[in-house]
């Protein structure tokens, strides 16, 4: 049966259960404010009641406190870190469009594409076409050329500072990638250590979700935290949990108190992938922190190493990394929108099928006698086949060949006009240079690729964009020139500048894009003929919008600019001079896009004003949906002052009440004691 002072206990119990809830609600109304604070409650249930004997059964026992539990909904975190990475990708997105489209918009102010076109192309020319002899009026007209090269050399170095800002934005958002990491993994061990003894780190998870809040907005978050077991008794919980966060669509970054590193790795300037690409581009790797001690170990302290001889740090991890996948289409959040915003070629990559009998051991010898291995790849797309519109590394690169990369020195274009084929042969480096083994023949029939085909129009698209008018305007331009007079002069207007030249090999500051290609290789009867194009061949491929510029000799002396075909036709005929206009305004003479050569800007703008309003779009879109998610997460988890202020008066009254059956108990046994005992 229950003890005479049983009564008491059970006051007891309700004074203790009242008291835990009033610091528990003193707890939640200082931290109204406090933001990733969750909601704390007093979790309790009735004691187990006593058997007493009596006809009654069992009497009550009071109550029981068995913990302080944060109130959280798990499925709306989830929700919200899906949708949050959303925001994070197209707030990267809407960023830097609308910046990007700052670059191609014109308006008054800003002096753009169409204005100084048609200066140059129009009213220019057609200003010199009513006196094609005036030596004023040229020097006008190729002064406007020089404006209009200039505009593309600063569009193109505008873009060129946009990526490397982007690239810079990607290792700062993999710093905080790993600073995140180290903190949930350094809380996931102060939890378990706490948990273990039975209580809960309330506050300690409320970082580690505040943590993960900011995480998924860089990248998609996934967690999983399952409990630990007694190993001796599977069935016994001990109170520690495993928790284990995945990103980037599967992979782990987090394992309980251990996390793996993202290291990156600025690329080598024979490792581009596009043409157009800033030297030092990242590439990211897992380096798990055995790396360090290895590389420390095996480098570092090995005193029989030179110091030529030891391994840079960041070859290391490429040799014994293992490469973050930047272009997995699981990927979300902010580095998704700066991979996409600074690789972004539109899907237009480079792929094809290696050759039937493509490959070739030791197929080229180079001059100091070292044999290269050689493959050819067939290619059927039109950005590759037409090479105005290549974009491929024109300094090596990585090519991959049936899912194995090998690293390539030079290649060569070539068009069979019999077979109706196109191709590209790429000479590899030698054994010992960055590859570890020879091409063998089971590459064949297999699918080559260089870099990845990102469907998004990024910066690479852009600049190849620009890349294709100026080759296309320029090898359109300078043919009509080349045959004034008879082409006698032979002197054109459009050229790049040869910034790697050689001048003690003969090599010209100017290109003179003396190999012909595509519409302009043609055969005796002027049909389209077979050629081939080195990448080392003075061909418009070398053109690009960054080295476009006037030919030195009609920079010089404008006169040289012929304005008639016939030598015999008198000094103001300008027939050479109209087909330069219709170049200008004919799609029939010269098209960019199925458009004329002056819609240029109004085509890339066209591309610009809809990424930068779709990214505006989803960008509000999903800023709504996390508002909306995020309040119904709030309205489970965040600390309502009306009702902690009605659970302080309900505590309040619990505990007066707890008190007053105390006291009321207290008087009964001052009576029972002192009045009534013998």
């Amino acid at each position: 049966m229950s003890s005479t002072f049983f009564g008491l206990n059970i006051a007891y119990s309700g004074l203790l259960n009242s008291n835990a809830a009033l610091n528990t609600t003193a707890n939640n109304i200082s931290n109204v404010q406090t933001e990733g604070y969750s909601r704390q409650q007093v979790v309790a249930q009735a004691a187990v009641p006593i058997r007493t004997f009596a006809t009654y059964g069992c009497a009550g026992a009071g109550v029981e406190t068995l913990a302080i539990e944060r109130i959280r909904d798990e499925f709306y975190d989830s929700k919200f870190w899906i949708n949050s990475s959303n925001v994070g990708e197209y707030d990267m997105k809407s960023y830097y469009m609308k910046e990007l489209e700052g670059y191609f918009y014109e308006s008054g102010d800003n002096a753009g594409f169409s204005k100084v076109f048609d200066q140059f192309a129009i009213t220019g020319l057609e200003e010199l076409l009513k006196n094609p002899s005036d030596a004023s009026l040229k020097s006008q007209f190729v002064g406007y050329a020089g404006q209009l090269t200039d505009y593309f050399n600063g569009l193109y170095g505008n873009l060129q500072k946009m990526q490397k800002d982007i690239n810079s934005e990607i290792k700062l958002q993999i710093d905080q990638i790993n600073s995140i990491a180290s903190s949930i993994a350094s809380l996931n061990k102060q939890i378990n250590t706490i948990e273990l003894a039975g209580q809960k780190a309330n506050e300690l998870r409320d970082q580690r979700t505040k943590l993960l809040d900011e995480l998924s907005q860089i990248v998609d978050v996934k967690t999983i935290e399952t409990p630990i077991t007694d190993t001796n008794d599977p069935t016994r919980e001990t109170g520690a949990n495993r928790f284990i966060v995945k990103i980037a669509g599967g992979q782990l970054l987090v394992d309980d108190s251990e996390y793996n590193t993202l290291e990156v790795v600025a690329r080598s300037n024979n490792e581009k992938v596009n043409q157009t690409d800033i030297d030092g581009l990242y590439d990211i790797y897992w380096v798990p922190s055995s790396m360090y001690n290895s590389y420390k170990a095996d480098v570092t302290n090995n005193p029989d190493l030179a110091n030529d001889e030891k391994i840079p740090w960041n070859e290391y991890v490429k040799v014994h990394g293992q490469e973050f996948n930047l272009y997995n289409a699981a990927m979300g959040g902010k580095l998704k929108g700066l991979i996409e915003l600074r690789d972004g070629n539109n899907g237009e990559g480079f792929e094809g099928l290696v050759a039937d009998g493509g490959t070739v051991i030791d197929g080229y010898t180079d001059a100091n006698g070292v044999k290269h291995d050689t493959v050819t790849v067939d290619v059927t797309s039109d950005w590759l086949t037409d090479l105005n519109k290549s974009n491929l590394s024109d300094q090596g690169g990585i090519i991959n060949l049936g899912n194995k990369e090998y690293k390539y020195d030079s290649w060569s274009f070539t068009y069979d006009k019999d077979a109706d084929k196109y191709s590209y042969e790429f000479i590899l480096s030698s054994i010992g240079n960055g590859n570890s083994s020879h091409v063998t023949n089971d590459r064949e029939g297999k699918v080559a690729s260089i870099g990845a085909n990102v469907d998004y129009q990024g910066i690479p698209y852009y600049m190849n964009q620009m890349n294709e008018w100026v080759r296309n305007f320029s090898a359109a331009y300078n043919d009509v020139l080349k045959k004034g007079d008879g082409g006698k002069t032979n002197t054109t207007l459009f050229t790049g500048e040869n910034v790697t030249y050689n001048e003690a090999a003969g090599e010209n500051s100017q290109f003179l894009f003396t190999t012909e290609f595509g519409k302009y290789a043609v055969d005796a009867d002027g049909n389209p003929d077979s050629y081939t194009v080195d990448v080392a061949d003075d061909s418009f491929y070398r053109l690009t919008a960054g080295n476009f510029s006037i030919v030195t000799a009609i920079s010089n002396d404008p006169s040289l600019m012929a304005n008639k075909y016939k030598v015999e036709d008198g000094v103001e005929s300008n027939d050479l001079l109209q087909d330069l206009l219709q170049i200008a305004t004919n799609r029939e003479y010269l098209s960019f896009r199925g458009s004329s050569s002056s819609e240029f800007l109004q085509s890339v703008l066209s591309d610009v004003a809809l990424n930068a309003a779709s990214a505006d779009t989803f960008k509000s879109s999903y800023s709504n949906i996390n508002d909306s998610i995020n309040t119904k997460r709030m309205s489970i988890s965040g600390v309502d002052e009306d009702e902690e202020a009605l659970n302080l008066v309900k505590y309040q009254n619990a505990y007066n009440l707890a008190a007053k059956m105390i006291q009321t108990f207290s008087e009964i046994y001052d009576r029972l004691i002192l009045e009534t005992g013998v």
